[in-house]
């Protein structure tokens, strides 16, 4: 279930059993999880899945649903809020500032790079349709801490130490890692770039500017 207001306001950020209170084991999300979007962002996607599945309903037509997870590489957008947790850590670190960490940088996240994806997608545009709507994750299946991004970031850019700054987004869940099990069994796709190796080409990879807003 969501997470109550007033455990975040007191910096408990794990999510505890709704029956027992006793701390909860988080496990590898597969595709067929309970659908229940909890933002407006999360909302847009899922509709997108519907507006795709009623088509091909409609029309026979087939459709791989590719749930990208958290994506990061070369030609992000710089200095904006809605180009993702690395991009935002390395635009902070580019102008000297330490990456500013919320909760208390534990909650875990799927970090798969845009070559992993870009492959993911032409295993997908040559695979044999599936049966109506299918989706699939695109992630790597392992799981990092968001303080863990902040750290390798900001040692690989040589700048200041993350800081921890406690606090949560209402619409925020605290672990969201992949399962990618189907990708792999229905696509052959796995990911293949490391974390590590990752973060330490993502430190130095030309970044996009935003877009220019018209006078």
């Amino acid at each position: 279930a969501p997470r109550r207001p007033a455990d975040l306001t007191a910096g408990r950020y794990d999510p505890t059993c709704p029956r027992c209170g006793g701390p909860l084991a988080a496990t590898l999300v597969p595709e067929d999880a309970p659908l229940e979007p909890r933002s407006t962002y999360a909302a847009s996607k899922l509709a997108q899945e519907h507006l795709a599945a009623a088509w091909a309903r409609q029309t026979g037509g087939a459709v791989w649903a590719l749930r990208y997870h958290n994506v990061y590489g070369p030609r992000m957008p710089r200095d904006t809020p809605y180009a993702g947790v690395a991009s935002i850590f390395r635009s902070a670190l580019a102008a000297g500032r330490p990456p500013r960490v919320l909760e208390d940088g534990r909650q875990r996240r799927d970090f798969v790079h845009v070559t992993d994806v870009a492959r993911a997608n032409l295993l997908a545009l040559t695979a044999a349709p599936p049966d109506g709507l299918v989706p699939v994750n695109v992630c790597s299946g392992e799981p990092h801490t968001v303080g863990d991004l902040a750290a390798a970031l900001a040692e690989a850019m040589g700048g200041p130490a993350p800081v921890v700054v406690g606090g949560a987004r209402a619409a925020d869940v605290r672990h969201v890692v992949a399962d990618p099990r189907r990708a792999r069994e229905l696509l052959g796709y796995t990911a293949r770039v490391r974390f590590a190796d990752g973060i330490a080409a993502f430190a130095t990879d030309p970044l996009r500017e935003p877009a220019a807003v018209p006078a």
